[in-house]
């Protein structure tokens, strides 16, 4: 007997397929370059300050000429800026600070990765690939594999019903993991496209789904039907703590160098804000430009450029908050409304 899923058995081969979001947001949130959507962050600070320092009355101009809005602003990002930057590396050092322990911790984790290794040798029956992109790729053609198995062996039961499930199952995974495989071809550890490739294989419906049909027709098959289910299942199971240290080494990485870059950021902000603050007032700049005065401009630029280390802080975010999100849940549970 079915249990109202069949409709449902065959999901979207992309991760903004199954969830329905759009592009625009897909491509900001993860296939954007962190430096581009950091200067598209900062064009958007710029063009706003601009905007209302013109618009609003009185203008910035004229509350520069009359108060000490320059020093009032600049000493205060100063302030933010070095305490920003400190935070900011406090942290990652912090996350990063699991990977420092004793020789015995270092050793057990040696002895869990090799372990690891020797299971994935036995599923493959050959080397494990040591690139991360290779491995997933590998990983993923045997699931592959194994479902070619279980519906060949299937089409034998003779169980119409079981048939056409089992082939939309094994056509939908067909697709997702075709879809999965050329995204991983070229891709290299370091870049997120590792990472946003394993996202886009929905595994744990894929597990559920094995589940359903083994058990809710297990009247129509024999032992080996059954263990050719079996054997797709723990393939599958396979892909999710793979992904998940994936997943772990990326946000590592991508910490490590939000760390660098933080403080190379800093240092410019530091010396505009500096300046500003020491250097320029009302006269010292004249005239107008695009009928803007100069002083305005200067002003917005400055203030746009004392934000990039906290743009640059905040490019990261919007990429790694989602990523946790999605990928909360390990095994067949399924948190997102669009995807049960």
């Amino acid at each position: 007997m079915s249990n109202g899923d069949e409709s449902d058995i065959g999901t979207a081969n992309t991760m903004r397929g199954r969830s329905g979001e759009s592009r625009l947001k897909i491509w900001l949130l993860f296939r954007t370059n962190r430096f581009v959507l950091t200067a598209l962050l900062a064009l958007l600070v710029f063009v706003s300050f601009l905007a209302i320092s013109v618009a609003l009355a009185p203008s910035l101009s004229s509350e520069i000429k009359s108060t000490d809005t320059i020093e009032t602003v600049f000493s205060a990002m100063i302030g933010v800026i070095v305490t920003g930057t400190t935070l900011v590396v406090t942290i990652s050092q912090l996350v990063l600070s699991a990977e420092n322990g004793p020789l015995g911790d270092q050793r057990e984790r040696m002895s869990d990765a090799m372990d690891f290794r020797t299971y994935t040798k036995d599923l493959f029956g050959s080397v494990v690939p040591v690139d991360p992109s290779a491995f997933l790729a590998r990983l993923v053609g045997e699931i592959e594999r194994r479902a070619e198995v279980v519906d060949r062996l299937v089409a034998e039961t003779g169980d119409d019903e079981l048939i056409d499930q089992t082939s939309e199952f094994i056509d939908s995974l067909h697709g997702n993991a075709t879809e999965v495989q050329n995204e991983l071809e070229g891709s290299s550890f370091g870049t997120f496209d590792v990472l946003f490739a394993a996202l886009n294989f929905n595994y744990s419906w894929k597990i559920y789904q094995a589940e359903r049909l083994r058990e809710n027709y297990a009247s129509s098959m024999n032992d080996e039907q059954k263990y050719a289910f079996d054997q797709l299942k723990t393939a599958l199971s396979m892909f999710g703590p793979a992904r998940e240290h994936i997943k772990t080494l990326y946000f590592q990485w991508a910490l490590v160098n939000l760390s660098q870059y933080i403080l190379y950021a800093a240092v410019p902000a530091l010396i505009v804000a500096g300046g500003m603050l020491t250097f320029v007032g009302a006269e010292t700049f004249s005239g107008r430009f695009l009928t803007i005065p100069v002083i305005t401009w200067v002003v917005s630029a400055a203030y746009t450029a004392t934000l990039v280390p906290f743009l640059l802080f905040t490019s990261y975010i919007l990429r790694i908050a989602p990523v946790a999100k999605r990928t909360l849940a390990i095994g067949p549970l399924i948190l997102r409304d669009s995807q049960r």
